[in-house]
């Protein structure tokens, strides 16, 4: 079986999805723990939209490798 992840965008919706869990005897868990944390989905959104605007930087392959050294 699979896990379905729902992500309600209101009480009512969480409410209404919790009862439709309850009455067909559906084992379901709650948690308000956000996967990521909301300063590090910040840089990575700021990285995308600094990308867009032209101020990413292309490296070479052997630029990169030349990391690890």
């Amino acid at each position: 079986m699979s896990t379905l992840i729902i992500h309600p965008q209101s009480k009512e919706q969480e409410s209404l999805f919790e009862q439709l869990a309850k009455a067909l005897n559906v084992p379901f868990e709650k948690s308000n723990e956000r996967p990521y944390d909301p300063g590090f989905i910040k840089k990575i959104e700021q990285g995308r939209e600094d990308v867009k605007n032209g101020l990413g930087r292309k490296i070479t392959l052997q630029e990169l490798d030349n990391l690890w050294k």
